[in-house]
């Protein structure tokens, strides 16, 4: 069994917010969007305290609008990668930026599930880079779509988790100023 895939320190991490978008957003039911949007935000904190890079993209901002100003805010920056592909990975800016960085375990958030996260899984297993996939921090507009879109991501070698899993395996141990500034999330 290939062991190391299963293991993520934050030296190797990329975070990658995929079109949490105003559009998109308000076509979400608000009960689950509002816990998918918690959660990501909480996987930002997770990235600046730990110096994990982060990546945002936005699905034609022009039909979709941008970035939810919640989590604008929370962002070490607002640089997002504009895109009218459903994968990532097709567009050449995100591949460049993603290979800029030189890590190969990447945390997958946003939005659809069984859209941009599914298509964008695929290409960065394909590619050689390492998914991680934490299920309450990405969300469809159906239930049945998200389960269909992780089912299929996880089927293709993408690893399930959360956010408090997550979190606490990049964290490694208790007692740490990162422990300290990032465990306020899991009281």
């Amino acid at each position: 069994m290939d062991w190391e895939r299963y293991f993520i320190k934050s030296e190797e991490a990329i975070l990658i917010v995929v079109d949490v978008q105003e559009k998109l957003v308000r076509a979400m039911e608000e009960k689950i969007v509002s816990k998918i949007i918690k959660n990501i935000i909480i996987l930002v904190e997770v990235a600046k305290v730990l110096g994990i890079p982060v990546i945002l993209t936005e699905q034609y901002p022009k039909g979709l609008g941008q970035t939810i100003e919640d989590l604008k805010k929370v962002l070490p920056e607002y640089h997002p990668i504009e895109k009218i592909t459903f994968d990532c990975c097709a567009e050449e800016k995100f591949l460049a930026t993603l290979r800029s960085y030189g890590r190969n375990k990447v945390i997958l958030t946003g939005m659809e599930t069984h859209i941009c996260i599914y298509q964008t899984a695929l290409s960065l297993l394909s590619k050689g880079y390492f998914v991680f996939l934490p299920k309450d921090a990405v969300c469809s507009r159906k239930e049945e779509n998200w389960k269909t879109g992780l089912q299929l991501s996880i089927l293709a070698g993408a690893l399930p988790g959360d956010t408090e899993t997550i979190t606490f395996q990049l964290l490694q141990k208790a007692g740490t100023e990162e422990f300290k500034k990032l465990s306020v999330y899991f009281k």
